[in-house]
């Protein structure tokens, strides 16, 4: 049977039946009806409930097919609950009549917070939710995702949408002291003619170290290795209220030739570092000024960056990447890095 295909009939006393969109008969005015697709559902005062001819004495059989008449979902650790985006139902009119019986199901069990991912394929279903509740959360190219928060006497306690875009800036010096830099195809006017550092965003689930090292060869065409992450900035509304975390890594390149991306790279070459500063777009600003400094610093072995380690928590049991650092582990001499040649 298709679950999609019934909903709730409540019946007092004599014989009710329901079949496709309408009802056959109907002799109690208190009866209240939703409609169903595709079976049929009765109820006798003496048998109990039919459904397509077959009795259902048992009133916990009766409950089973009730039960059908729910969106299916699972609970959540925190009191909520997930709609399983893979078993809606295509038609918007049945969709309605099991999200309102659903949120009466999951209200009477006392659960909080609902989370209703509506893939794109079935945007039509987004209204229909919107209406009976339910607010944006986010949105992604395959999805929309909906919360609605049940509690009426409680403050929503769903956790917002992501509030950050992660950025890395990949320092790139090669044993003359040059620094591998970009001019950007596309730019502000302000920013036209300007030699930078590649540039660019970590894609969903990418290391920082490694997302560096991606764009640096997707933008120049030089491999490198990842050396530390010098120093990270943090600013607000940068991109549609959003905020931004920029990671400064400092790379090691292990080739020399430049294979430009043309369809966002205007050109890119070995610039000396003096000259790098020079200009007076980097000369005039004070973080990109402290950047090179720290830079600089770093090679002459006076300041340490945070390195990558792999480590796996208790809590969750996954691997994560630990950033951090130290001058002298007695335990484990890996650990520092500080002291080390970064050209060796």
């Amino acid at each position: 049977m298709d679950s999609v295909s019934l909903s709730e009939v409540t019946i007092t006393r004599r014989t009710h039946l329901v079949e496709g969109s309408r009802a056959i008969s109907s002799s109690v005015s208190n009866t209240k009806s939703q409609y169903v697709y595709g079976e049929s559902l009765a109820a006798t005062a003496d048998s109990g409930y039919k459904m397509n001819g077959v009795n259902l004495k048992n009133r916990t059989l009766f409950g089973s097919v009730k039960e059908r008449l729910l969106l299916d979902a699972y609970d959540d650790e925190y009191g909520g609950v997930v709609v399983d985006h893979g078993k809606l139902p295509s038609n918007p009119n049945v969709f309605t009549s099991m999200l309102r019986n659903s949120l009466s199901d999951w209200r009477r069990k006392g659960k909080k917070g609902i989370w209703l991912k509506l893939p794109v394929e079935q945007s039509e279903l987004v209204p229909i939710a919107i209406k009976e509740g339910f607010e944006y959360h986010h949105a992604e190219k395959g999805y929309v995702m909906l919360t609605y928060w049940i509690p009426e006497m409680e403050p929503c306690m769903l956790p917002a949408n992501a509030s950050h875009q992660v950025g890395v800036g990949g320092f790139v010096l090669n044993q003359h002291k040059e620094v591998l830099v970009v001019q950007e195809k596309y730019c502000t006017s302000s920013n036209t003619g300007l030699w930078k550092l590649p540039t660019g965003f970590i894609n969903e689930s990418e290391e920082i170290f490694s997302g560096a090292v991606r764009e640096v060869k997707e933008e120049t065409g030089v491999d490198t290795e990842f050396l530390e992450v010098i120093a990270f900035r943090h600013a607000h509304n940068v991109a549609f209220e959003k905020s931004d975390l920029f990671f400064i890594c400092m790379l090691k390149p292990l080739s020399d030739k430049i294979i430009i991306d043309d369809l966002e790279i205007k050109a890119a070459k070995w610039m000396p570092l003096e000259e790098y500063v020079e200009q007076p777009m980097i000369r005039g600003d004070k973080m990109f000024k402290r950047v090179i400094e720290i830079c600089e610093a770093r090679l002459r072995h006076r300041y340490c960056g945070l390195s990558p380690h792999r480590l796996i928590s208790s809590f969750d049991g996954r691997p994560s990447s630990l950033y951090y650092n130290v001058v002298d582990d007695d335990q484990d001499h890996s650990h520092s890095t500080c002291s080390a040649n970064i050209y060796e």
